[in-house]
Order: structure tokens, then C-alpha cells, then sequence
């Protein structure tokens, strides 16, 4: 009986961790796709304002949506803790904590980017500022978020390192492939991050690492997704004499 509670409690944390990284995935690539890359041109200040003020639904819409996406984070770190827990207890606390401080450092960003908005609908600033005065803040605010959200995913990438290395030594609890396909999403992050901080020419070869990020995350976090949702941890898999590290 109390395996079989065993196997219902870690099928509905896997439910949850599944459900919450997959919503989280379409929310992310609707507002990246819509608001980030549609709307907003780093290279030019009153295109991006234009953007802005013709689109402001579509610019709400992109925050809320992220607003969500840190629900869920705080969501996830809290399921995938309760489903590493028996493999390695202060690695899938370490973890957590990484993606809660990503989770934090995201949700700080996300007040430039709500005040982007503000600038360009709040009478007072409208009034108090030339045009390219009022986007130079409007870019300054915008320039804040993305570079708050950069360091957030330093985090990120380790969170991604820790959850796959101890997939990788679980001993099929999940499986192994899913725990390599995050290690090289968590390179990934890093690598970007990384250049980000040191190429002062990152730009030339910003579609280089976004192909470096994107298609190992792609194949590493929905992979976790989908087997998380559609098949679940193996709670048998945690008596096997392999199982711990």
C-alpha cells in the first residue's frame, strides 16, 4: 500500500513538473516570438516606441504571460524537488534554489519592462520629456530587463546542470538521455551568458550562440516535459542497487 502511495504521489509531482514546463514553454515562445523579437528592435530606439504604443495589448499580453511564466517557475522548482528528493535530497535542493533565484532575478527585470510601458502611457512623463528623450528611456528600461534577465539565466543554466546530473545518476528513475539533453541546454545558457559578457562584438554572432541556446533547450526542456506528462517517474527504479550515487 504505501508503495502504491509511493508511485500515486510521484505520478502527480510528474504531472505537475510536466503540465507546468510545457505551459511555461508555449507562454515563453509566444512572448519572445510576439513581444521580443516583434516588437522590439535594440538597433533602433523609435521603431521600437512605435512598436510599442501601436501594439500595446499585444505588449500587455507579453508581460502577463511572463507574470505567469514565474508562477509556474516557483511551480516546477517545487515539483521537480519533491521528484529528485530520493535520488540525491541536497542536489534537488540546490536545484530548486537555482531556479528560484533565477525566478527572483526574472521577476526584478520584469519591473523595467513593465515601466517601458509606463513611460510611454503615463501623461506626466509623456509631458515631462522630448520625443528621443522619452526613447531613450523607453530603450534604457527595456535594455534593464534584458540584461537583468541575462544574469538570471546564469542561474538557469546551473539549475539545468544539477536536475540533469542527477537524472544521469538515478539509475532510470528518469531516463539517462533526458538528464544529457540537460546538461548540453545548461552549456548552452552558459555559453551565451558568457558571451554576452565578454564580446564586446556579441552581436556578429548573436544568431550563432541563439542556435547554441535554443536548439539544445528546445530538445532538453520539452524532452523532460513530455516524459514527465505523458510517462512519470519510475518509483520502482529506487530500490535497484544502481540507484544511488
Amino acid at each position: 500500500m504505501t508503495n502504491r502511495n509511493t508511485q500515486a504521489s510521484q505520478s502527480y509531482y510528474s504531472r505537475v513538473a510536466g503540465f507546468g514546463l510545457l505551459l511555461m514553454a508555449i507562454l515563453a515562445m509566444f512572448t519572445n516570438v510576439s513581444v521580443i523579437n516583434g516588437l522590439i528592435k535594440t538597433d533602433d530606439a523609435a521603431t521600437t516606441v512605435n512598436n510599442i504604443i501601436n501594439n500595446e495589448m499585444l505588449f500587455r499580453s507579453g508581460f502577463i504571460s511572463f507574470v505567469i511564466v514565474l508562477i509556474l517557475d516557483v511551480l516546477v522548482a517545487w515539483a521537480l524537488y519533491v521528484l529528485l528528493k530520493p535520488v540525491r535530497n541536497n542536489l534537488a535542493m540546490l536545484a530548486a534554489w537555482f531556479r528560484l533565484v533565477y525566478t527572483a532575478i526574472f521577476g526584478f527585470a520584469l519591473y523595467h519592462f513593465l515601466n517601458a510601458l509606463k513611460l510611454l502611457s503615463d501623461a506626466e512623463y509623456l509631458a515631462a520629456f522630448t520625443t528621443e528623450q522619452l526613447n531613450a528611456q523607453v530603450m534604457l528600461q527595456i535594455d534593464a530587463f534584458n540584461n537583468g534577465w541575462l544574469i538570471g539565466l546564469v542561474f538557469f543554466g546551473f539549475h539545468l546542470f544539477v536536475v540533469g546530473y542527477v537524472i544521469i545518476k538515478s539509475g532510470g528513475y528518469i531516463p539517462r538521455i533526458i538528464g544529457i539533453f540537460l546538461i548540453i541546454s545548461s552549456a548552452g545558457y552558459l555559453i551565451d551568458s558568457i558571451a554576452h559578457f565578454l564580446l564586446p562584438n556579441y552581436t556578429d554572432y548573436k544568431t550563432i550562440f541563439l542556435l547554441i541556446v535554443a536548439i539544445p533547450g528546445v530538445i532538453g526542456e520539452l524532452s523532460i516535459a513530455f516524459w514527465l506528462l505523458f510517462k512519470g517517474v519510475k518509483v520502482e527504479e529506487i530500490n535497484k542497487p544502481n540507484f544511488k550515487m
